[in-house]
């Protein structure tokens, strides 16, 4: 008992790891992302196992054209905010086709859709935070109606097809935040650290 105690106390004592700050945060967030987007995409592969070894030939569904050619790390976030929108749009789509041709999900692959779809949510508002000012107003609604037909084979086979672009586009859209996110840490912090 009375090394239990002493246990106790010695970590109580240990030096409390420094905070992160906001944008170390956001990098983390978009790290954490990236990697649970990946993994959503090796679990849906494992479901459909014909989608193994195949390779969307279409390019982004997802794409931005920034108004100038070289925009500040700022206007870079704000641009990677309207495209982690449209992404959430997608993720909300997806979910709703999903539930439509095969009904409520269950097991793993749901449980991670539904992380990836809150953690991309509060990724919005994370960056909203970081870059929003009085003459840029951000979103943090999923921009997509939900409306146009899948493209490709139609049927339970398209909604196959393109539910994996949408999970490419999840992976390469959190990724991108990443990066541009550890660009904003290193200016505003003026460390590579987080």
């Amino acid at each position: 008992m009375a090394e239990q105690e002493e246990q106790r106390i010695t970590e109580l004592d240990a030096p409390v790891p420094p905070a992160r700050s906001r944008t170390g945060n956001a990098v983390a967030l978009a790290r954490l992302l990236h990697h649970e987007c990946t993994s959503l995409l090796q679990l849906y592969k494992e479901r459909e196992t014909f989608l193994a070894d195949h390779t969307p030939d279409d390019g982004r569904i997802v794409s931005l054209s920034p108004d100038q050619e070289e925009p500040s790390t700022e206007e870079q976030v704000q641009l990677l905010h309207l495209a982690l929108r449209q992404c959430l749009g997608l993720l909300h789509c997806l979910i709703l086709k999903e539930e439509e041709e095969w009904g409520q999900l269950e097991g793993d692959y749901a449980d991670l859709r539904k992380t990836v779809q809150a953690r991309l949510a509060y990724l919005l508002r994370t960056t909203k935070a970081l870059v929003e000012t009085d003459d840029v107003t951000l979103e943090v609604t999923p921009d997509h109606q939900c409306n146009e037909e899948i493209d490709g084979a139609g049927g339970a086979f398209g909604l196959k097809l393109w539910t994996f672009r949408v999970l490419l586009e999840l992976i390469h859209w959190s990724d991108h935040a990443a990066q541009t996110l550890h660009v904003l840490h290193k200016e505003r912090e003026g460390t590579e650290e987080i």
